[in-house]
């Protein structure tokens, strides 16, 4: 697997997981610990390694969402072991404990630790018996059907990191996650992240994480492009100055991401209006800039994910573009909708009639391009 941003740091010889696989494993883990809710103490919690701002906790929030059950966030660096362990209270016939309300009581969900490698080693005591056994002496007992994970940066990733137990971390399954450009891309495209931070990524996939300069301030990740592209969907709302907006977009990325985000941005907007392109209202203009072709491809999969009409404009543009392109422009649209409607979209997309023309032309490269990221084509363009 390629791993994208030469700025990032140096990670052991475990083999590393993208966000989109630790998905797979968590709902995996989901579907066993459900299977067999007797065996939830056999099953590992997973314990999710990487820098600051790749997803570990996002990725964990989201499978909750998509899964529909409950979030447990536990920030154990700003907790007290008695938040963990319940709180002790004097009766006249001895001590008795008073356990968190937050604790579950039923039904299915994740309890997340997060900054776990955080934590001083009194809370990592404190969570011991939680994490080991599934419950707090007789006090309390994690129900069956809840799932433990928990995340945290390692000592190279140059944040705030601190040794884990050995009896602590054998309990855990471990994943290094590392930043992947394809993932995050058809995470992005499917949040509807604003198309010019998506194309800007494609252009220069080296800042989607880049752990270099002042640390302190900001600095390009997946967690602060998205805060772009939220920044950029704002400012085009209330029509905010271009240099205030450009302050924003530094505070986030920093001085040397924003240059080359705002050089980009100046050629992005000297394109003819995409949308009316797609609709027909316009004529086909394909730039021979790569950098206007990464905004153009970004546009136009933006537009054709919210209007399945602008789907026969998709095709007649990438018609005219090179494969690598098309294959591109098309691989954005189908993950548009998330990964659960990649098939739902495919069977519209190669129902047109145009896409006979298409399959003949950009087929193989299509193929190849969704191989490359370890995926499956929907279908088989390519025969």
């Amino acid at each position: 697997m390629n791993r994208q941003g030469s700025n990032a740091p140096p990670v052991s010889s475990h083999q590393t997981c993208s966000i989109g696989q630790v998905r797979q494993i968590v709902r995996h883990h989901l579907q066993a610990l459900w299977r067999r809710p007797s065996e939830a103490c056999v099953l590992p919690p997973l314990m999710i390694w990487g820098p600051p701002g790749v997803g570990k906790s996002a990725v964990i929030y989201q499978v909750c969402a998509e899964e529909g059950i409950e979030f447990v966030d536990v920030r154990l660096a700003q907790r007290e072991p008695v938040d963990i362990r319940g709180l002790p209270v004097p009766r006249d016939d001895g001590v008795h404990w008073l356990v968190s309300a937050e604790w579950p009581r039923g039904g299915r969900g994740i309890i997340f630790f997060d900054e776990l490698t955080a934590s001083d080693r009194s809370l990592q005591v404190a969570a011991y018996e939680f994490i080991l056994d599934r419950r707090l002496g007789d006090l309390y007992r994690v129900p069956d059907g809840w799932y433990l994970c928990a995340a945290g940066n390692r000592t190279a990733d140059r944040a705030v990191a601190l040794t884990m137990s050995s009896a602590l971390s054998n309990r855990f399954c471990h994943l290094d996650v590392e930043v992947e450009l394809e993932d995050w891309v058809a995470w992005a495209t499917a949040r509807g992240v604003h198309p010019q931070v998506i194309g800007f990524i494609r252009f220069q996939p080296h800042l989607l994480f880049a752990m270099e300069g002042d640390l302190q301030q900001g600095w390009p990740s997946p967690r602060s492009w998205e805060r772009v592209g939220l920044e950029l969907e704002q400012a085009e709302q209330d029509g905010l100055d271009e240099i205030l907006l450009r302050a924003i977009v530094q505070g986030l990325v920093g001085p040397a991401a924003t240059t080359e985000f705002f050089a980009y941005r100046a050629a992005a907007t000297e394109l003819p209006m995409v949308e009316a392109m797609l609709k027909g209202n316009a004529p086909l203009e394909i730039p021979e800039r790569p950098d206007q072709r990464y905004a153009l491809c970004a546009a136009a999969a933006h537009y054709a994910s919210r209007d399945t009409a602008l789907l026969p404009g998709l095709l007649e543009l990438t018609l005219s573009l090179t494969s690598d392109f098309a294959a591109l422009c098309v691989m954005d649209y189908l993950h548009g909708g998330g990964e659960h409607q990649v098939a739902e979209r495919a069977r519209t997309l190669f129902a047109l009639p145009t896409f006979e023309d298409w399959r003949r032309r950009h087929g193989p490269t299509f193929r190849a391009r969704f191989v490359s990221v370890g995926d499956t084509p929907p279908t088989d363009p390519s025969r």
